[in-house]
């Protein structure tokens, strides 16, 4: 009787994930504690300079970007990688794992101990499926706000000042097939002529 990867559903002689998806497994969990500190930049809407003139004052930007917080929270990043660990080490009668540091710390020692233990949960445990999914899973949801699909172009950051002096910083995108460009946050917007001073803007900031 075969079984099959919990993962891929490739035919397996035994235990539960093939090769492959144990090797894919690997490099998610390596790349954790990086994608962890990749998402600290995006956390806030960064910006620099109002000459383009000012924002709308009805609503200011949320302080902080939500599905980046939202993973470096605690239900995060760490929390997923903490509960398979506690899960991982009860099914191996190990007890609770301490949990010790500050959150990128605690990043980085579940998921050595996941990578660790990764032998044992490809061959011999039945939670390995679901287990590889999660953290796929996890890595695209970092990777789609780290490395966001290219569908448009990219103009900077939105130089735009509310009344209390905040910059409002959102990502300026070209859509694509259009030459509007709105700031989703605050509402300014930017014609085709615009453009190229934002880009020396931008040029100046990184400088």
């Amino acid at each position: 009787m075969t079984a099959a990867c919990g993962l891929c559903e490739r035919d397996l002689e035994a235990g539960h994930l093939c090769p492959g998806c144990t090797l894919g497994t690997a490099r998610c969990l390596d790349r954790m504690p990086r994608m962890y500190e990749a998402l600290a930049a995006f956390l806030h809407p960064g910006g620099r300079r109002p000459e383009l003139g000012r924002a709308r004052p009805a609503e200011a930007p949320l302080p902080i970007v939500e599905p980046a917080f939202n993973l470096r929270g605690p239900g995060g990043i760490v929390g997923v990688l903490e509960d398979w660990r506690s899960a991982m080490q009860a099914d191996r009668g190990w007890g609770e794992p301490a949990v010790e540091g500050d959150t990128a710390r605690r990043v980085v020692v579940a998921a050595r101990a996941l990578s660790i233990n990764l032998e044992w949960i490809a061959a011999s445990w039945p939670m390995a499926g679901a287990f590889a999914e999660e953290i796929r899973d996890l890595e695209r949801a970092v990777a789609s706000i780290v490395n966001p699909p290219e569908r448009s172009l990219r103009l900077g950051n939105c130089p735009a000042v509310y009344e209390d002096g905040v910059v409002c910083g959102a990502v300026l995108r070209v859509p694509a097939g259009t030459a509007k460009v709105e700031c989703r946050w605050c509402g300014t917007v930017y014609p085709p002529e615009s453009w190229l001073t934002l880009r020396s803007l931008q040029s100046e900031g990184a400088a």
